[in-house]
């Protein structure tokens, strides 16, 4: 909507758009897509290529190895895992494969493991926190046994756990305060209650004394004789004789003179109380020391030390699922096993050429040991003596931009990759025009009938919609015209 209001208010720029989708990305998805952005954002032209292919074309063309290499390329993001063979520059689309795991899934393992073994920091264990911790303090195990092995070694647990503060308050609800700050709240309060009091005194005073020289000034007018404006100012005040007048006179003098007696009292008791000695009674001398033993006896249980997080097999436990999903009771299989299923759907020669540039991106791959991992069960699974090549990308994470952006720059608007608006008016949005980093475009195709069909259809036609049969016996002739 503001990309909207701003085209419109504004104007535009005709910039072309490189966006990424997911490997065999469906027709309507991407048909959507592009009647998105020429329809109501009014794109020059679009390209649309793989995330993880990007990031293979950008380390590629860095390290010089060409546009038409052949490798596996295993990817994993927020959502899922990919494994995608690439042959002589082109993706394999016949044989990607997919794993539903991804660092959603492993911040919410983490979320649940320190759940259950912290209950009462829960609020604190969110999932935020989580995707923040398991990035800065996870790491891969070569051997994933031997390595839960070496953590029942509590040397090994003191030296190798980490300790995460979480963020606290240094005060909590119901912690019993000194017998010195207990005064000093008394005397606030004392202090403050004094203040509107007498505030208040002061205030009832002024208006008792303007009432009251209101009503001396109407008297006066009795006395000089001035007997209309006497009765018309009775009026104003609401009242009906002299009497009523005298009378209202007498107790608003009382009033006024206790106001100032009470204000001089007043003076006389705040003057040494000023130190707040004197206001606190003794009803604290009684329970000085009881206080003082009830402070010292009971414990501070808020601390600093009960709000940390000690992660110590979990940095191991998560990172683990990507090659064993059943840890979070996925039924699928792990990064390894996907690997040698899709090896296994080629001839030796092209896995050997597919070994060579195993390529690992992704910003869910980037533990410290995966690389080793990966190295260590490949190793497994190839024959008896076969040379492999397994390679992270510089920035797992940052990569897909990076190459997006290279090949953008690289394919003027003339180049094969980019469809114009033309395109997408003569062929549909759907359209894709293939490159290096993109999905192959299967165009959907309805089966024409051959000619046998047409004349089979043709005469059932024909047979359904006849006329009945004249030369039928007079019966069912009879029958039918009634």
């Amino acid at each position: 909507a503001y990309m909207c209001f701003q085209w419109f208010l504004y104007g535009h720029v005709d910039h072309p758009v490189v966006i990424t989708e997911p490997p065999c990305n469906p027709l309507h998805c991407r048909q959507m897509m592009s009647e998105l952005l020429f329809e109501c954002y009014g794109v020059p032209r679009v390209a649309y290529g793989v995330d993880s292919l990007f990031s293979f074309y950008h380390n590629n063309v860095s390290d010089g190895a060409g546009l038409s290499s052949t490798g596996l390329v295993v990817s994993s993001g927020y959502h899922c895992s990919h494994v995608l063979p690439v042959i002589n520059g082109r993706l394999d689309v016949l044989n990607c494969k997919r794993v539903n795991l991804g660092g959603g899934q492993a911040a919410s393992y983490l979320q649940r493991l320190l759940q259950l073994k912290y209950p009462a920091n829960q609020t604190a264990i969110t999932l935020s926190r989580m995707e923040q911790l398991l990035h800065q303090h996870s790491y891969v195990a070569l051997d994933y046994q031997h390595e839960l092995e070496k953590w029942r070694s509590p040397n090994f647990y003191e030296t190798e756990v980490h300790r995460v503060q979480l963020p606290f308050s240094g005060r909590a609800a119901g912690v019993c305060v000194s017998v010195e700050e207990k005064n000093e709240r008394k005397t606030q309060q004392l202090r403050r209650l004094q203040e509107i009091n007498s505030r208040r005194r002061e205030e009832k005073l002024q208006e008792d004394q303007k009432r009251l020289e209101t009503l001396l000034s109407v008297q006066e007018l009795l006395e000089d004789g001035s007997l209309e404006l006497f009765h018309r100012s009775l009026v104003e005040l609401n009242m009906d004789s002299a009497e009523e007048l005298q009378s209202y006179i007498h107790k608003l003098s009382m009033s006024v003179e206790q106001h100032r007696l009470m204000k001089a009292e007043t003076a006389e008791v705040e003057q040494p109380a000023e130190d707040g000695s004197e206001m606190v009674p003794d009803l604290n001398q009684d329970n000085d020391e009881p206080g003082k033993t009830t402070s010292a006896i009971q414990p501070l249980f808020n601390k600093a030390e009960y709000h940390q997080l000690f992660v110590g097999t979990e940095r191991l436990r998560v990172p683990e699922i990507l090659f064993q999903p059943s840890l979070i009771g996925e039924e699928q299989m792990g990064l390894m096993e996907t690997m040698q299923f899709v090896l296994e759907q080629y001839p030796p020669e092209q896995q050997e050429a597919l070994v060579k540039n195993v390529f690992l991106t992704g910003g869910n791959l980037q533990y410290p040991g995966l690389k080793e991992r990966v190295q260590r069960d490949l190793l497994a699974i190839r024959p008896f003596q076969s040379h492999f090549k397994v390679s992270v990308a510089r920035r797992p994470a940052l990569d897909t931009w990076f190459g997006a952006c290279e090949w953008a720059l690289t394919n003027p608007a003339e180049a094969q990759g980019w469809i114009s608006r033309h395109d997408y008016e003569e062929n549909g949005g759907e359209y894709l025009r293939e490159h290096c980093a993109s999905n192959i475009f299967i165009p959907m195709k309805l089966n024409k009938p051959s000619s046998a069909t047409k004349q089979t259809l043709m005469g059932k036609c024909l047979t359904d919609t006849s006329l009945p049969d004249t030369t039928s016996n007079d019966k069912d002739n009879d029958i039918s015209l009634v």
